[in-house]
């Protein structure tokens, strides 16, 4: 697996499919995945229509570069922005999601890339409108998946599904694995395969298990605050896709985000969760690919 050095601070683990001359494609994962997440099968799907796809590891997360010097309490940091303590909180969380969004644009820097097609799932949409918002010229068009905007009132978890993602998970492989259900709680009403989720997780398991990162990647979350204000100026061409069945951010996130972005096309799939159905996979690689056309 390569792993390229994208600043002083910070390696990034990575994998590229497809033909380097074709126009590059930048996969960007969500809260605490791997970006095995993105499927093998998915993304030489979209090579075979000719992209050049390249997927690659959030930091804190799989093969790249982990702050296991900043510990974060995630107590702590939940009663300081309880309290609004904004300097309290912002003085625990070592990153933010523009150092995020850093990342990717210095990965493709690295791999001799000016200027790339971004698209990013979750919080991985979040760091691709970082990345629109901060280095336009670095971004030829803007696909945002199954995020939001910043914004509090939109995009909200369901309780249900919000307990699944916060409650606790076992450590040994075995519980870990099986805990991977709860997933079925955002997951595609339709589609929805508890036995895929098992795989994943073994998968992510084997290849990196690091439960440290996600409290450090949810504060960069959480104090990214609104990107309202700078999506309403944006004129990257954009594309928001968003699942109807989605109850880890509701579909009002998307529709939001494509409310705000000047031109921005929505395209709201009815049976698709906060996850990527295998079964829709061509309705999201043609929309892809015509988007980045």
């Amino acid at each position: 697996m390569p792993i390229v050095d994208v600043s002083p601070e910070v390696s990034i683990a990575y994998e590229a499919f497809g033909d380097p001359g074709d126009p590059p494609v930048l996969l960007v994962m969500g809260f605490g995945a791997q970006m095995i997440a993105w499927e093998d099968d998915f993304c030489r799907a979209l090579a075979d229509r000719g992209r050049y796809v390249i997927r690659y590891d959030n930091r804190d997360c799989g093969l790249s570069t982990k702050f296991h010097d900043h510990p974060l309490d995630m107590g702590r940091l939940i009663e300081a922005l309880g309290a609004g303590d904004a300097s309290a909180a912002l003085a625990m969380v070592p990153y933010g999601l523009r150092d995020m969004a850093d990342d990717g644009l210095g990965l493709l820097t690295a791999l001799g890339v000016e200027r790339a097609h971004v698209v990013g799932a979750s919080m991985g949409g979040m760091i691709a409108q970082n990345m629109a918002i901060n280095r336009p010229e670095r971004v030829l068009t803007l696909t945002s998946m199954m995020s939001s905007t910043g914004e509090s009132e939109y995009g909200r978890a369901t309780p249900e599904a919000q307990a699944a993602l916060f409650g606790p998970k076992p450590s040994d492989r075995a519980g870990y694995i099986a805990a991977a259900e709860r997933s079925m709680a955002w997951a595609s009403k339709r589609y929805g395969d508890p036995a895929a989720l098992r795989e994943y997780a073994a998968r992510s398991y084997d290849r990196a298990y690091y439960p440290d990162g996600v409290g450090r990647q949810l504060g960069a979350i959480v104090l990214d605050g609104s990107r309202a204000d700078a999506l309403r100026k944006l004129q990257v061409p954009t594309l928001v896709i968003h699942g109807l069945d989605d109850t880890l951010i509701e579909p009002s996130g998307g529709r939001r985000t494509a409310e705000l972005v000047p031109g921005a096309e929505l395209l709201l799939l009815p049976d698709m969760g906060h996850d990527r159905p295998r079964e829709i996979w061509p309705d999201l690689v043609d929309a892809i690919v015509r988007h980045t056309g």
